[in-house]
């Protein structure tokens, strides 16, 4: 992706189901727990980058005792930098204190039986340590504290909040984690007051009514009646102080996470492969958290799977097959590679089907799989044309003959290089433009000046500011005789609400490519129209609000719309003819079969919540930069 978007965060969470002790004496420290979170967070470090934090919960603790840990850090070293924290504390013990499992056990921070880390990316611009998970709500009550982390956007915070205050609460803070922290906090009390009230009508006095109470608290009760308000994608994990543990996914899928579970060990993590190497397993191990679904681990070690929500579908996120997720996964690696595949057509003949004159390569780094299955369908393509060429002579073919129809091959080479990242140390604007424009450099004399034609591959093309800026003004200084960029992925043409960083109308290129053929053709009047509309329906329920927005795009092809990008995005100077080729929604649907949340693309938001959201987004555009554009227009006018 040339603008590389910030999106949904990533989780992991371990539950040791044996003492420390077992641990010390299997693999030598009772620290596996710790070990196994590291890595976990580690090789999700792709889902975030802004922020880490961890949780620690001890199942054994007697009163006056801590039991319940924290570190959280900022930037892209802080799982580093929480881990290292963590260590420190043992800095100064000698080795045989540090391998008694049983003190480490009494009098260790960390060494706990429930561990839970998160990976953040901010999505609502909110940034700083108060706002990187997990989030703790504390009590003298060991059941009522919760330590609460997530993969998620809720789209409709707004009436989770009124929710909540009309219950008597007050956040401090008005974002989607504090309130789900305090909505499910405040269910969690009343869990635990239920059973309070059942243990003294039993008879019970002291410390027996918190163990009746830690005995038979059951979150799957907090679920249900917390989760029926939530519109949004999410995977919500928790963990409380008397020892229970729970991850939830939403009931349409959108948001994914995978478990696996032996006798030593439960684990959740928001990527498959990252469990398969953590724990040397085979893919058919790991099992799917499915949709509305709910996996909980009892103080007493009991695991259980409860459907929470009824599942609304199958909206599984396609952008985390095309770009978001790791791609070592098996299936997303195939999917990937099909995603190339399927645009050998519309390439060829945007190059004139000049194979011999064509030079095929990739964005890094995450393009480079999709690279992969376009030269391998380009590959299958060439050899039916060899075949088809020694079929059509009349005649045995003479050595030469063969040599010349074999020797034809598929060009590809590295074309571009990510050569550097951009210091945050400077901040005056130019300057940063000016060395963002060179964060990609060529590989110079890769191709033929004036005769080869470049065909480059990315996952995506969402805003075109990196490409304008600098790609494709580099790519022309190799003098092809045609450019020609590959998105292996769909026209991103709306904003994301459940956890991708891009909910603005005017950031994508497809909607200022649309707006710019509207005021060309004449067609200014849909734009006001669509606004209308918007307006009109603003105020009814989320559930009756529909996606007007899409009548901007109604009136032109996609070819209409590439088109028009190019000329958008031609820097000045550049003389190279440019075209875009875009991936089909068909074309993605048969490449990820079994993630078909294509909402980003087609406009068809999952939840009600999200409908809403790009209402108030297109409303937003039209009053904030679209009339601000017109009155500016209309002063140029008048003040040349």
């Amino acid at each position: 992706m040339m603008e590389r978007l910030k999106h949904e965060c990533g989780v992991a969470m371990i539950r040791l189901l044996k003492p420390l002790e077992y641990y010390q004496q299997k693999y030598g420290t009772w620290m596996y727990g710790l070990n196994k979170l590291y890595l976990l967070m580690e090789k999700q470090h792709n889902r975030g980058q802004e922020g880490a934090g961890m949780a620690c919960v001890k199942l054994e603790a007697d009163p006056g005792e801590e039991y319940m840990f924290r570190e959280r850090a900022l930037g892209s070293g802080a799982i580093t930098e929480i881990f290292s924290a963590v260590q420190e504390r043992f800095r100064d013990l000698a080795p045989g204190r540090l391998a008694d499992a049983s003190f480490a056990k009494r009098q260790l921070p960390f060494a706990g039986e429930m561990y839970m880390g998160h990976l953040r990316y901010s999505t609502t611009g909110k940034s700083g340590l108060s706002f990187v998970h997990p989030f703790l709500r504390r009590n003298n009550w060991r059941a009522k504290n919760l330590a609460l982390c997530g993969n998620f956007n809720m789209t409709n915070v707004d009436e989770v909040f009124a929710d909540i205050t009309a219950k008597g609460q007050h956040p401090r803070v008005y974002a989607d984690t504090y309130i789900l922290l305090e909505q499910v906090g405040h269910r969690l009390d009343r869990e635990s007051e239920r059973l309070y009230a059942l243990a003294q009508a039993a008879g019970l006095q002291g410390m027996d009514i918190t163990r009746y109470i830690e005995e038979r608290i059951d979150v799957n009760n907090v679920l249900r009646t917390a989760a029926p308000l939530w519109d949004g994608g999410y995977v919500i994990c928790g963990l409380t102080g008397s020892g229970e543990m729970f991850s939830m996914r939403d009931p349409w899928g959108i948001r994914p996470a995978f478990w696996y579970r032996n006798d030593e060990v439960l684990v959740v993590a928001s990527e498959r492969p990252v469990i398969q190497t953590a724990f040397d397993l085979e893919a058919d191990c790991i099992n799917e958290l499915m949709p509305g679904q709910a996996l909980t681990v009892r103080k007493n070690g009991t695991v259980a799977l409860q459907q929470i929500l009824p599942p609304r579908g199958n909206k599984a996120c396609s952008f985390e097959r095309i770009y978001f997720s790791r791609g070592s996964d098996k299936d997303i690696y195939k999917e990937r590679k099909a995603l190339g595949k399927q645009l050998v057509d519309p390439i060829l003949e945007a190059v004139g089907h000049d194979l011999a004159h064509t030079v095929f390569s990739f964005i890094p780094n995450t393009a480079e799989v999709a690279f992969y299955g376009m030269l391998e369908g380009f590959k299958h393509r060439l050899n039916r044309q060899k075949v088809e060429e020694i079929a059509a002579l009349d005649h045995k073919p003479t050595h030469e003959e063969l040599e010349r129809i074999l020797s034809q091959y598929i060009r590809s080479e590295k074309v571009a290089i990510k050569d550097i990242k951009l210091r945050t140390f400077i901040t005056e604007g130019n300057s940063r433009n000016d060395l963002a424009a060179h964060v990609y450099d060529i590989t110079y004399g890769s191709l033929v000046p004036y005769e080869d034609n470049l065909v480059i591959i990315d996952d995506s093309i969402v805003r075109g500011t990196t490409l304008k800026e600098s790609i494709i003004r580099i790519l022309d200084r190799l003098h092809p005789r045609k450019i020609v960029l590959v998105s292996s992925s769909p026209q991103v043409r709306y904003p994301d609400y459940y956890g991708i960083d891009m909910a603005n109308m005017n950031e994508f290129i497809a909607f200022r490519a649309a707006i710019e053929l509207l005021k060309e053709r004449g067609m200014e009047s849909v734009i006001t129209e669509v606004y209308e509309k918007c307006v009109e329906q603003k105020d009814r329920p989320k559930e009756q609000i529909v996606n007007y927005v899409t009548g901007i795009y109604a009136p032109f092809t996609d070819e209409d719309i590439s088109r028009k990008m190019v000329e958008m995005l031609r820097p000045e100077g550049v003389s190279a003819p440019i075209e875009i080729v875009y991936q089909t929604l068909e074309g993605l649907h048969k490449a990820c079969p079994n993630h078909p949340g294509d909402w980003y693309f087609s406009g068809e938001y999952p939840t009600p919540g999200g409908t809403k959201l790009v209402n108030r987004a297109f409303i937003h555009y039209y009053e904030t930069v679209y009339l601000n554009e017109k009155v500016n227009n209309k002063n140029k006018t008048v003040n040349p």
